[in-house]
């Protein structure tokens, strides 16, 4: 049998929303096999904690700028959130 190991850990973010889950459900199925040593699933799992906070970064900048498309004001959008940009 193969022993599963976790995906080397990236130090650099993510391309794409889309990389970022990729990488975040290959680094879950190899913790789920739970045959990595300690040391490399802790890693793992402080990169996991990474991708996932860059996808809720990313879920709720899109989410936003929704927002601001359905009330039919098109303008320039502040990922930082901030809600006071003039029209």
């Amino acid at each position: 049998m193969a022993k599963a190991t976790v995906p080397p850990r990236s130090p650099v973010s993510p391309a794409s929303f889309e990389a970022a889950l990729q990488e975040l459900e290959s680094i879950v199925q190899a913790m789920e096999a739970g045959e990595a040593p300690l040391e490399e699933s802790l890693a793992a799992y402080e990169r996991g904690v990474a991708l996932l906070k860059h996808c809720q970064e990313t879920l709720t900048a899109a989410e936003k700028k929704l927002q601001i498309l359905e009330n039919g004001a098109l303008r320039d959008f502040d990922a930082a959130g901030d809600s006071t940009a003039e029209s």
